[in-house]
């Protein structure tokens, strides 16, 4: 096998896996809600153990980065506060909604992130782009059905956790060229820890046993390693080769909620999600062509 194969493959291999470990951490959050625990309870859970891995990362480097981040550092716990704020809106969706439809709705992510790009990054936008756009935000009209009868007001507060997501994605964008990954890792899990303590010390709802203790705790571990194995992709395979994989989340989300809550998704929400994922896939077929174009623009030069 070609070298070149042989990392793409490696790199492809990592970014499904990663996607496996974020469909866990939702689908065991699910479980557990299930079960009678609260949102704040186990979005503790997910931070916390986040900020315990990572501690032991950054003490393990000497704490390299951290100077450099520090003016930074305002900016930095705005973005951790946003996907904080969205995963206690995933986590409270998740009690009523099935893991296809909320999986759904959380890929408008992308479609969002290029919608502000224009306003927020002064990254131009053409035709192109925001007709998949619109496609995009058609496709989670047809998932959340907001003029039906039996609307779920959950289904709002997953599409204000995929906004949120959105601008987190946005300043990570904006803040990976001076913060290293790992300091973003660690500042995530202290401010969700933080953040969280005292809400998950008023709802706290004893564990009934190790099996539920253990899944609470393996929620920060599940997204660690997660993050972890999405890194390492992108260190080694470019993302505009990578994107087109991430949609293996869904596939995930789906076969978890039938195999553990016997959930299948309806035909509105696989025509609406089928809507998302083109528009996601144009949206990045675009920013190709638009890339390769201006290398090739760049090398006449």
């Amino acid at each position: 096998m070609p070298r070149f194969t042989a990392i793409a493959t490696t790199a492809v291999l990592m970014m499904l896996f990663a996607n496996f470990m974020f469909a866990l951490v939702d689908t065991s959050s699910k479980w557990l809600l299930g079960a009678g625990y609260v949102a704040v309870q186990l979005a503790f859970f997910r931070y916390a153990t986040q900020l315990a891995i990572t501690s032991g990362v950054l003490a393990g480097l000497r704490g390299r980065g951290l100077a450099a981040a520090q003016p930074l550092l305002p900016v930095l716990v705005l973005r951790a506060s946003l996907l904080v704020m969205s995963t206690i809106f995933v986590f409270v969706a998740l009690q009523s909604l099935s893991l296809s439809v909320a999986s759904a709705i959380m890929f408008s992510a992308p479609i969002i992130v290029c919608g502000l790009s224009w306003p927020l990054l002064g990254e131009r936008v053409g035709r192109v782009r925001w007709a998949a756009v619109a496609l995009g935000f058609a496709g989670v009209l047809v998932v959340i059905r907001p003029f039906g009868a039996d609307i779920d007001p959950a289904a709002f507060l997953m599409l204000l956790a995929a906004t949120g997501v959105a601008l987190y994605s946005i300043l990570t964008r904006k803040l990976s060229r001076d913060v290293k990954p790992h300091i973003m890792q660690f500042l995530l899990g202290l401010t969700g820890t933080v953040a969280l303590a005292p809400l998950c010390w008023i709802y706290w709802i004893t564990p009934a046993g190790a099996f539920d203790l253990a899944l609470m705790v393996s929620l920060g571990l599940f997204a660690w390693i997660g993050h972890e194995f999405l890194i390492r992709a992108h260190r080694v395979a470019e993302a505009n080769y990578l994107m087109p994989y991430s949609y293996s989340y869904l596939i995930y989300m789906t076969a978890g909620g039938f195999v553990v809550f016997g959930d299948l998704p309806d035909k509105w929400t696989i025509l609406g999600a089928l809507m998302i994922s083109m528009s996601g896939l144009v949206i990045w077929r675009r920013e190709v062509v638009l890339m390769r174009a201006g290398d090739a623009g760049g090398q006449a030069q």
